[in-house]
C-alpha cells in the first residue's frame, strides 16, 4: 500500500489518480499510524515551504516521515516534498527543513529573459543511474513549476539534472529515498511511467 502525505498542500488526488491508472492502490492520508504501516510514501507538495512545515508540524508527521525513510520505506518526494527533504529553504526567510538529506534550497538567479517560476517542460539529463528512470530516455522532458531548487551538500544524490539556464538538481537518489522537482503527475506518459517504477520497487 502507498501512502499519499496529507498535509493540505499537493497535487493529491492528481497523484492518486496517476497510481490508479496503473493499478497501484494509494491512500491519502495524515495519519502517523498509516504512514508507519505503509510500505512506501509519496510526499508530494506545492505551495510556500514554511507553511508547508507548519502543517507537517501541526499533524505531527516530522518523525514518522524521518523514521519511514531511516527505515529503509521507498520514499518519493515531489516538487516542495523534495525541497522539504532538505536542511533548510532560503524562501521568503530561512526555514528548517525535515533534515534527510544535508543541503539547501534556494530560489533561481537567472538572466532577465528568463522567467521565475520556472514553468513548463524541460529535459532531465542523468547523472547517474537510477531505478526510477528505468526505461526513461536521456533527454526526456517533464513538467516543471518552480522558483526554488535544491543544492544537495553531497553530489553523489543527484540522479538528474536540468538546465535553466545554468544546470540544476532536478531529482535525487539515496537508497531508498527518491525525489523530483518535476511533476510526474503532470508529465503525462513519461511520468507515469515514472510512478509505476516508483510503486514497483
Amino acid at each position: 500500500m502507498i501512502a499519499i502525505v496529507n498535509y493540505e498542500m499537493g497535487n493529491l488526488r492528481s497523484v492518486e489518480k496517476a497510481l490508479e491508472s496503473l493499478g497501484y492502490s494509494s491512500v491519502i492520508t495524515d495519519d502517523p499510524q498509516v504512514i508507519a504501516e505503509a510500505d512506501k510514501l509519496i510526499l508530494p507538495g506545492v505551495g510556500a515551504y514554511a507553511d508547508a512545515m507548519a502543517a507537517l508540524r501541526e499533524r505531527q508527521l516530522v518523525e514518522p516521515l524521518r523514521a519511514a525513510v531511516a527505515a529503509g520505506k521507498p520514499t518519493l518526494g515531489i516538487c516542495l516534498g523534495m525541497q522539504l527533504l532538505f536542511d533548510i529553504s532560503y524562501e521568503d526567510g530561512e526555514h528548517q527543513g525535515l533534515g534527510i538529506l544535508p543541503g539547501k534550497v534556494v530560489r533561481f538567479s537567472v538572466p532577465t529573459e528568463y522567467k521565475v517560476p520556472h514553468m513548463g517542460w524541460n529535459q532531465i539529463a542523468p547523472a547517474k543511474e537510477s531505478p526510477l528512470y528505468a526505461g526513461i530516455d536521456a533527454g526526456s522532458y517533464f513538467y516543471f513549476v518552480h522558483s526554488y531548487y535544491v543544492v544537495p551538500d553531497d553530489s553523489a544524490v543527484v540522479a538528474t539534472t536540468t538546465d535553466y539556464p545554468e544546470s540544476f538538481c532536478s531529482s535525487i537518489e539515496r537508497e531508498n529515498l527518491f525525489a523530483t522537482q518535476f511533476h510526474p503527475e503532470k508529465s503525462q506518459k513519461l511520468g507515469l511511467k515514472l510512478l509505476a517504477n516508483f510503486a514497483a520497487l
